[in-house]
C-alpha cells in the first residue's frame, strides 16, 4: 500500500509563498491520481488540488490560481505550490492517492505576521 511523507510546510507571512512536498511509497504511485487536501480544526479534510497520472489537474475555488499541483513519478513526488497565501490558509496540509483511505502525518501550514 502507498503511503505518504508531507514535508516543507512552516511559517510564512501573508502573501507569501511556499512548496510543499509529498514523498511515496511503493512503485504505483505513477498509476494513480492523488491529492492535497487541507483539515481546519473540528472539520473533514478538504480536497484542494488533484492530479490524475495523466496529469489533469483540478483545484478548489478556494485556492483556483493561486496553488499548483505537479508530480514527479520519476521521484514518486507530488508537490503543492502555494502562492499568494491568506492566514485563512493556516492548517495542516495531507496528501494521499484520491483512492486510498490511508492518511499520513500532514505538514503544518501558518500564515502569520
Amino acid at each position: 500500500q502507498v503511503q505518504f511523507v508531507e514535508s516543507w510546510g512552516g511559517l510564512v507571512q501573508p502573501g507569501g509563498s511556499l512548496r510543499l512536498s509529498c514523498a511515496a511509497s511503493g512503485s504505483v504511485f505513477s498509476r494513480y491520481a492523488m491529492g492535497w487536501y487541507r483539515r481546519a480544526p473540528g472539520k473533514q479534510h478538504e480536497l484542494i488540488a488533484s492530479i490524475s497520472s495523466i496529469d489533469n489537474t483540478n483545484y478548489s475555488d478556494s485556492v483556483k490560481g493561486r496553488f499548483t499541483i505537479v508530480r514527479d513519478n520519476a521521484k514518486n513526488t507530488a508537490y503543492l505550490e502555494m502562492t499568494s497565501l491568506e492566514p485563512e490558509a493556516t492548517t495542516v496540509y495531507y496528501c494521499k492517492l484520491i483512492i486510498s483511505g490511508v492518511w499520513g502525518q500532514g505538514t503544518q501550514v501558518t500564515v502569520s505576521s
